[in-house]
């Protein structure tokens, strides 16, 4: 039971401090958000790649000040939890009109955490459940922008619909033949519209905000003609004339899914009312979760907070066990996963065998790093959590066993409320992917490893792992073009994705490609040298030898025949020194989150 008597004076002071904190928060958040489209139209990709990086790190600045105002004005550790739960009613009734609610209460379950004892946490102090409803959320005043805007065209107003809606952005910068693009966008609905007659109910709905990732702008938003809904996304790059273009269109969840995918960087994007931008983003991707969509709209602490609710549902709906996860285990990671949610939990093991040369703090500082970085559509994105608690009996005995051979000082085991629990003080989560080096074997047991059966089997599982070693390939090139060089390229390091990509997720070796040294593997000066097992050449601790991959990577000989008919530059030195000498001139490299069949000709 809550107590009667309210302390006002310390109480409602200490949650009207937290709220100007959130505020702070979002006021920075939202100010370097809108600043993207400026930095878009002057193409500042430099100023545009900083501030994706910084903007990651507002929040825990925002926690940081606010927690310490709340100890030097009101010694808010010493409190009692009478006045902690009176803090949380306080705060619920300050948050009544307000637009972004549901990140006001992430915002101060994180100040609260960060004061009191983790077994406080539950719903009295914090809010594990969300107590301001969103639904139905929107910004009322006569003079705000809507979250979204609606279009009402005909078959012979749609090109100027389109038009209007492009104008509507205030984009300061000319398109090089707008006529033109939207032409072609015109051409691309109605093979998508097709025979199909208006309904009464013909309109177009677009998100008022631009999307902003590395070097594009998207218009995101869907037509519906009656009963049907057709989600689209237009592109809008830059022409090497300086004008802009509509690079392609695309339609449906598949292609929205791709866009927003886990393995890209965040979006840029202002939204006065984000959980109706989520709402209207749901509709165009129903199997996307919530949590995903916050995070691609860089509000990634909320997702985590949905995230942690939605995984708390479903393990009170399942039975299944954790057990440790398929695949060669990690040298430097202990992976474990529940077969029925796709996700993977990794904790950093105590030790690593050799020939590893690493520590826990530099191990986390690799996954910061891929956070902070554009990860191209190659990378997977992390949720990371601090003393995480999982109940204990869903756990195998072999799971177990692992943790306490490899990982004893990284959990503890404690009980609260007749419940055994296993605590671990550090765990990054990840999406669940099929690890590329299963993907290939059950690929060449097919038939694939045998080029003469010519068994529709056998060509089938052949095509297939050429795709694969393609994408693979690629997804390499596209980590060097963004300044990442991955380390270790084992195939175990990289998963394919639901949508066929290959993205990779082992971090722990990554380095920029600037700092890297690349090298030709110098001619061995004696038959010793050739027949010796170790290298003859001095090798320094950010030397790299691009010939000494095949070994490793193309033992195979179908595999071999793949990658160097594709990949063959890899294995050479120039290739990589190249794109060191493009990156240090300050070339970005372009992204595209769709595949280059679907780019209009005259796109750059």
């Amino acid at each position: 039971m809550f107590p009667q008597r309210l302390d006002a004076s310390v109480a409602y002071g200490i949650a009207r401090a937290m709220l100007d904190g959130f505020q702070r928060h979002y006021t920075l958040f939202r100010a370097e958000s809108a600043r993207a489209q400026q930095r878009f139209e002057t193409r500042d990709w430099q100023g545009q790649q900083r501030a994706q990086r910084e903007r990651i790190a507002y929040y825990d600045e925002r926690v940081r000040e606010c927690v310490a105002r709340l100890e030097q004005e009101f010694q808010a550790g010493t409190r009692p939890m009478a006045i902690w739960q009176q803090v949380k009613l306080h705060y619920i009734g300050l948050l009544v009109g307000y637009h972004q609610p549901e990140l006001a209460e992430t915002f101060f379950n994180s100040v609260t955490t960060r004061i009191l004892h983790r077994t406080h946490f539950h719903n009295d102090f914090i809010f594990v459940r969300p107590a301001v409803s969103t639904e139905y959320l929107e910004n009322e005043e006569p003079a705000a922008r809507p979250t979204y805007r609606a279009y009402y065209p005909t078959r012979e107003t749609l090109a100027a619909t389109l038009e209007r809606i492009l104008d509507n952005f205030r984009l300061q910068c000319p398109f090089e033949d707008l006529p033109r693009d939207i032409a072609r966008v015109l051409a691309a609905v109605n093979d998508q519209l097709g025979r199909n007659r208006l309904h009464a109910n013909f309109q177009v709905q677009v998100l008022s905000s631009l999307f902003f990732r590395n070097k594009g702008a998207y218009v995101v938003g869907k037509i519906i003609n009656g009963d049907a809904q057709l989600p689209f996304a237009l592109p809008l790059l830059h022409a090497p004339s300086g004008g802009l273009v509509i690079d392609a269109v695309l339609f449906g969840e598949d292609d929205l899914l791709l866009l927003f995918s886990f393995a890209h960087a965040y979006f840029l994007v202002d939204t006065e009312v984000p959980s109706a931008t989520v709402q209207f983003l749901r509709s165009l991707m129903p199997r996307k979760p919530r949590a995903e969509l916050y995070n691609a709209l860089g509000l990634a602490k909320q997702g985590k907070t949905l995230f942690y609710r939605d995984f708390l549902h479903h393990l009170r709906h399942s039975s299944d066990r954790f057990r440790i996860a398929p695949g060669i285990k990690g040298m430097v990671m202990l992976v474990f996963d529940l077969p029925s949610f796709p996700y993977v939990f990794k904790v950093i093991r105590d030790w690593y065998p050799p020939p590893k040369e690493t520590t826990r703090e530099q191990v986390r500082t690799k996954y910061r790093m891929v956070k902070q970085h554009d990860r191209v559509g190659r990378m997977a994105d992390t949720l990371e959590y601090s003393l995480v608690a999982f109940p204990l009996e869903r756990f195998d005995e072999a799971l177990l066993e692992e943790i306490r051979q490899c990982a004893a000082s990284q959990f503890e085991i404690s009980e609260r409320d007749g419940q055994h629990e296993i605590i671990f003080r550090h765990v990054y989560i990840e999406r669940r992917m099929i690890p590329l080096n299963l993907q290939l074997q059950e690929l060449l047991e097919a038939g694939a490893a045998d080029p003469a059966d010519a068994s529709e089997q056998a060509q089938r599982a052949r095509r297939q792992l050429e795709r694969i070693v393609v994408e693979y390939g690629q997804a390499i090139k596209d980590l060097v073009a963004a300044n990442i060089f991955p380390g270790d390229m084992l195939w175990k390091n990289f998963g394919l994705t639901r949508q066929g990509k290959v993205v990779f997720y082992d971090y722990d070796e990554i380095e920029y490609l600037t700092d890297c040294s690349f090298r030709a593997v110098p001619p061995a000066r004696t038959e010793e040298d050739e027949l010796s097992g170790e290298p003859w050449y001095r090798v320094g601790p950010r030397d790299v030898f691009p010939e000494t991959f095949a070994p490793f990577l193309l033992g195979h000989p179908v595999v071999r025949e793949f990658f160097l008919k594709h990949h063959a530059e890899l294995l050479t030195p120039v290739f990589w020194q190249s794109h060191q000498e493009r990156i240090l001139q300050g070339h970005v490299h372009d992204v595209f989150p769709y595949a280059q069949s679907r780019r209009f000709n005259a796109a750059p």
